[in-house]
């Protein structure tokens, strides 16, 4: 599952283990493209990885903290600290050897 988070709640939500947050907006065409992708990644592992995502036009503050210009921008972070950023379209293959590096 991948849970909404918003400016408020972003910190605590992102702050231990891994987590991949989907910085994205409903009019963007490539995140409707990426959605699918992060939603296959969040069953595959569940319970190892926390998927969240952010709507850029209703919560602009934490992306521009993160210097987000474009989206999709995929963040990864690992207890709390930014390990990758990854912007734009990105497949599930590309994401699965991401994530690897950090789950294994």
């Amino acid at each position: 599952m991948v849970q909404a988070i918003t400016d408020q709640d972003f910190k605590q939500e992102t702050g231990t283990g891994v987590v991949l947050t989907d910085f994205w907006a409903t009019w963007c065409g490539p995140c409707r493209m990426q959605s699918p992708v992060v939603e296959q990644l969040a069953e595959d592992y569940d319970g190892e990885v926390k998927f969240t995502k952010m709507d850029v036009d209703a919560n602009p503050a934490t992306a521009q903290s993160f210097g987000i210009m474009s989206i999709p921008t995929l963040l990864l972070k690992k207890d709390g600290e930014v390990v990758e950023t990854l912007v734009g379209y990105h497949s599930k293959d590309q994401l699965d050897q991401v994530l690897k590096q950090y789950t294994a």
